[in-house]
């Protein structure tokens, strides 16, 4: 199978891109790409412009001389034909947390209705951000159902499950929720940067998600926020701050939300964050979000191959039922085989109680690795 690996790899049409990304350990198998993706070298010049340069030099001047104040907007339109967005729909700012926070406030009052409908085996932050909404919206119900959808007024969901990598349809379940009535907001976070995702073509009107995982935009790098342009100027999102107001400096004004995506925005963006963020999405849109995602597709296949034959149980399906951001692998002592496995520069994900999540960035792991790390962990269950 190793054989196999090195044929893969040698006929993989990214393999150069993991030239711009910096690898200081070339003994680390680096299989947690999902959770926190490698740092591109051009991240690194970026950062020390912006410093170096716009910050220390520039000073104030660089809101406007450097672009920073529409920034979130800028780097949004850079995202959004990896989303299958259009200019203008996309804003890159604040956590995923506060993205969804808007965005399900925005559905509850598109819809007129009080009924939140999320699974409960959700991503915990998706689950907690609707019972917080619950507990601040009298009347407001949050239902841990999406198989029936009547009575649902919001459905709340990501695109790829984070323990399984099973890849919905975005198209089918949007058109789902919307035959019930309800409004459906995505988390793309585990889809960003991984999948052909297609925001326009699905008929999606909300979506949320992140940019450090497989879009490689660094720790705690800026969320994004996707409205569709047809419903942009008709919502009213909960957190009012004066990036969100029309007349940004005429500070003794009323509220007057931005037209178009930017009434999303609040406070004064991170600037650093949305620079690294920036150069992460760069590199995944010269590469080609068509070419990640048929890696993506290939190398679980082959990680999926290899964990059968090693004697492994693994509970990822194939593509495309399966995203191919990555695969996992059940066992009772996944967290002291975790701490084992990066004993001998293996470095994996976990979910409790019993899943190794195997993290398979396309543009950074290549097919050796993968082989590499599940043989590590089958020796030491004795395979």
């Amino acid at each position: 199978m190793r054989a196999r690996a090195e044929v893969l790899d040698r006929d993989d049409p990214l393999t150069g891109w993991r030239d711009e990304f910096v690898l200081p350990d070339p003994e680390l198998i680096y299989l947690d790409g999902n959770s926190l993706g490698r740092t591109p070298k051009r991240t690194i010049g970026a950062l020390r412009t912006v410093v170096e340069d716009h910050w220390a030099g520039d000073l104030i001047t660089s809101w406007w001389e450097n672009g920073w104040l529409d920034m979130p907007l800028t780097v949004g339109d850079e995202l959004a034909p990896l989303l299958g967005a259009q200019p203008g729909e996309v804003a890159v700012h604040d956590s995923t947390t506060v993205c969804l926070f808007q965005l399900v406030n925005v559905a509850l009052d598109l819809t007129g209705g009080s009924v939140i409908a999320v699974a409960d085996t959700e991503f915990p932050t998706d689950r907690y951000v609707t019972e917080g909404i619950a507990r601040l919206r009298p009347g407001v119900t949050v239902r841990r159902d999406l198989d029936d959808l009547d009575g649902a007024d919001v459905v709340v969901r990501s695109l790829v499950d984070y323990r399984t990598a099973e890849l919905h349809d975005l198209g089918a379940e949007t058109e789902r929720a919307r035959a019930a009535g309800a409004v459906t907001v995505w988390d793309l976070s585990h889809a960003a940067g991984v999948v052909r995702v297609d925001l326009t073509g699905a008929g999606v009107e909300l979506a949320a998600g992140c940019t450090y995982k497989f879009l490689n935009g660094g720790p705690g790098a800026p969320a994004f926020t996707y409205v569709r342009r047809a419903i942009q100027n008709e919502l009213v999102q909960p957190i009012w701050g004066w990036f969100g107001q029309r007349d940004q400096f005429a500070m003794d004004s009323p509220f007057d939300a931005r037209p178009g995506v930017a009434r999303l925005l609040n406070g004064t963006p991170g600037i650093l964050g949305l620079v690294a963020a920036r150069c992460g999405i760069a590199v995944s849109a010269e590469a080609g979000i068509a070419n990640i995602a048929d890696k993506a597709h290939a190398i679980s296949n082959y990680a999926i191959d290899v964990a059968g034959e090693l004697g492994l149980t693994c509970t990822t399906a194939r593509p495309p039922i399966s995203s191919g951001g990555h695969v996992s692998i059940i066992h009772p002592d996944a967290a002291a085989l975790q701490e084992r496995l990066a004993t001998h520069k293996v470095i994996v994900d976990k979910r409790d109680p019993d899943v190794l999540r195997f993290g398979l960035s396309p543009l950074t792991t290549s097919f050796v690795d993968v082989h590499d790390g599940l043989a590590a962990l089958a020796g030491m269950l004795g395979g």
